[in-house]
């Protein structure tokens, strides 16, 4: 949380509403830590720009707790998951004003066998 500025305002396209005090975002990114405890991260590629940073991830973890969903507590369904994702961070001076996250819950969500397999 030390990364974002006081004024900052995060966008993931999961959420209806952008993220705009470190509370919520310590909340949010907890949510994913509870509901995959043993989360591991890969950067895959990453692009450095004059105020800006893009990454693209690949993380591994294990749904072993409950996951917020729209809401919703879904219980954890123990399956092994590989997910994905870009982010974008604008920054000025040394700290992130802007954070553009993109999931892709629908790929996490066939591997936990929540919707069918495309």
């Amino acid at each position: 949380m030390s990364l974002f500025a006081d004024d900052f305002a995060w966008y993931d396209w999961t959420m209806p509403e952008p993220i705009r005090d470190k509370a919520a975002a310590k909340e949010y990114f907890g949510n994913w830590i509870r509901a995959f405890p043993d989360m591991r991260t890969t950067k895959v590629e990453f692009v450095v720009g004059d105020d800006a940073v893009a990454a693209e991830i690949e993380w591994e973890g294990t749904n072993s707790g409950p996951m917020m969903m729209a809401g919703q507590e879904i219980p954890p369904t123990n399956r092994k998951v590989t997910g994905r994702g870009s982010y974008i961070a604008k920054v000025e001076g040394d700290k992130v004003t802007e954070f553009r996250s993109h999931p892709d819950i629908a790929g996490m969500m066939m591997q936990l066998g929540m919707m069918p397999q495309m």
